[in-house]
């Protein structure tokens, strides 16, 4: 059986993420239960490879899952489809990545669309509005993909100097929230971000090169990147270069 679930008061500091229950358990990752969701704590729990899942009427609940998904953009798998997605996205008028245009348009996709075997989300508005107060401060970016003056797509993520923790990703027109992560690897190629944190595994996110690694070589990871300056976080079109050959110079 799991030990004792930890329950966090207001100022209370996380427990180590070693203390997180194991593969045995009811719940694997879990580490604790209660305390704040706010700017503070949201930064500091992510800097410890900690972060809140939970449903509506359950407590904020946190986790550090061990082993622990992530996608290194130098190893980004891109398919034949997906690569002839790109091209003509990038080529095509009216198509563009924006990056923190409408942070609130995307956070609410995200919190409205039906995942597989899943009966609601977990983006409640607690989630929301605390990532909400996160992108005020500069920690919390949405990627979004755009076509004709229409958001279709995107993600939202959380950036902490060279750190980088996806969150979540929707999709009103088929391939928006792949062209959304293509656009936030070539970004992340381009500044030095080695990793991008996927939390869990899904079969989706290994289909694009994605893997687990042990939990104490992520937060050794988390331990330099996070000391590192902040990206800049801007698309220039010249980032798609990064997974692409470089567009035909205009006639």
């Amino acid at each position: 059986m799991p030990a004792h679930l930890p329950w966090l008061d207001t100022d209370d500091a996380f427990p180590p993420a070693s203390m997180a229950w194991g593969p045995d358990s009811p719940a694997p990752g879990l580490l604790a239960a209660g305390g704040q969701l706010d700017v503070h704590h949201l930064v500091a729990a992510y800097r410890q490879g900690i972060f809140p899942w939970f449903s509506a009427g359950q407590p904020i609940l946190w986790w550090s899952p061990d082993p622990r998904m992530v996608l290194e953009p130098a190893t980004f798998r891109l398919h034949r489809s997906l690569r002839r997605t790109l091209q003509k996205f990038r080529l095509t008028a009216g198509c563009e990545i924006r990056v923190d245009h409408d942070f609130g348009a995307v956070i609410s996709a995200c919190s409205q669309t039906v995942r597989n075997g899943q009966s609601g989300t977990w983006i409640v508005p607690e989630m929301v509005t605390a990532y909400q107060a996160l992108h005020a401060v500069g920690h919390a970016h949405s990627i979004e993909t755009w076509i004709d003056g229409h958001l279709v797509g995107g993600l939202y993520c959380i950036g902490l100097g060279h750190a980088v923790f996806g969150e979540s990703m929707f999709a009103h027109r088929p391939d928006a929230s792949k062209i959304a992560l293509a656009a936030l690897v070539c970004l992340c190629r381009n500044q030095g971000a080695t990793l991008i944190d996927c939390q869990q595994n899904t079969r989706h996110l290994a289909s694009l090169g994605a893997y687990e690694i042990q939990r104490t070589k992520f937060l050794q990871h988390l331990g330099e990147a996070t000391t590192l300056p902040d990206l800049r976080w801007v698309f220039d079109l010249v980032y798609w270069n990064e997974l692409l050959p470089p567009s035909p110079l205009p006639a």
